[in-house]
């Protein structure tokens, strides 16, 4: 494998890579779901074999679309899964987070490539390196080479978990790993909303970069992984109102508004009775809040509205502004938003609008 088609991807062809990311999102959830399984029953063979098939239909579809990059991630892990189903390695909590961890990455990649963004974030180098140490480690081994490689992409450390000392560490590698597969389900559920309609389509990527972005510009106040949470459930309570209601294109009743209104109580109060979420049960209850007093559901003002809800507020009104102004093409759609969001003084917290403009100049500059 040429280094250089990990370390810049190009695109080889345009329409095969859109082909190529449309099917992974479908491999993805799948393998997703049966790494949960396995989790729970590590030996059951379907299972295995259906993660490998997955696996391996990645890769299939990256050479084929000549998506290089992709086949450099998919093939260890697809070696790794070949021995697992062999009863030559035993599955492990660490290895499905840095399989986890693979995927996620194979996804956020090709969404970025597709977009024409830098992918220098992504690390994706040290993720085929330690993915190909994993492929060949011995089994006593391979909890070792998963916990370097996750550490070696994301920064943080994860002790094998056959090593790991009792107490303090053994709760905070659970909470992280308990973290991870939370934010995998979040995003799956966001996927899925994402799906009902055609419009919708890759809007939870658009949305998600663009609140991380002007986030990180604006001095990071506000926890990136809360924040992730909220962008994927901020529209999940849309999801038990009528789709009549939230899908209509043209003007609302009084009474359909009235009952849109009641979406982020409802998704909140999902996301508030799971431990840990607080935070991102609170960005989701405020992301229709004004500084005016003006929004709903409380009719906060000012400080009382906390900085994710107020990041969430900008990035989900921009995104609307370009769903209903798509038809004119994407620059005019791109410049006609960000005109819309700055135009409205009232609806936005003005110390936020500097970052978020900040990284739509570079968005459109790039």
């Amino acid at each position: 494998m040429d280094i250089r088609s990990i370390i810049s991807p190009t695109i080889e062809d345009a329409e095969g890579l859109q082909t190529f990311f449309d099917a992974l999102i479908d491999h993805v959830l799948n393998i997703e779901r049966d790494v949960s399984r396995l989790k729970d029953v590590p030996g059951d063979r379907d299972v295995v074999a259906n993660l490998f098939r997955a696996v391996h239909n990645i890769k299939g579809d990256a050479a084929m679309c000549k998506v290089n990059f992709a086949v450099a991630i998919a093939h260890p892990i697809e070696g790794l899964l070949s021995r697992l189903r062999a009863g030559e390695v035993v599955f492990s909590d660490l290895a499905a987070e840095a399989i986890l961890l693979a995927t996620d990455r194979l996804e956020l990649a090709t969404d970025a490539l597709i977009g024409h963004r830098s992918l220098d974030s992504l690390r994706l180098l040290p993720l085929v390196q330690g993915l190909e140490k994993m492929s060949r480690a011995m089994p006593e081994g391979i909890d070792a080479a998963a916990s370097a490689l996750i550490e070696s992409v994301t920064g943080f450390k994860a002790a094998a978990s056959t090593s790991l000392p009792k107490g303090k560490a053994v709760s905070s590698s659970r909470k992280n790993l308990q973290v991870a597969d939370d934010l995998r389900f979040f995003r799956a559920i966001a996927l899925q909303s994402e799906a009902r309609s055609p419009l919708f389509k890759g809007r939870t990527n658009r949305i998600l970069r663009l609140a991380l972005e002007t986030n990180q510009a604006g001095g990071k106040k506000v926890d990136q992984v809360q924040l992730e949470t909220a962008v994927y459930l901020h529209d999940v309570g849309m999801m038990l109102l009528p789709e009549s209601v939230w899908l209509k294109v043209g003007r609302m009743t009084d009474e359909e508004k009235l009952s849109l209104r009641s979406h982020p109580g409802y998704a909140a109060g999902l996301v508030q009775r799971m431990e840990g979420w607080d935070e991102a049960a609170r960005i989701i209850s405020q992301h229709h809040e004004m500084p005016d007093g003006a929004g709903y559901p409380a009719g906060l003002t000012g400080d009382a509205i906390c900085d994710g809800a107020k990041i969430l507020a900008i990035v989900d009104a921009f995104e609307a502004v370009m769903l209903k102004h798509i038809h004119r093409g994407k620059n005019r759609s791109v410049l006609r938003a960000i005109a819309e969001v700055n135009a409205c003084d009232n609806q936005f917290a003005p110390e936020w609008i500097g970052p978020f403009n900040s990284v739509i100049r570079r968005t459109i500059e790039g």
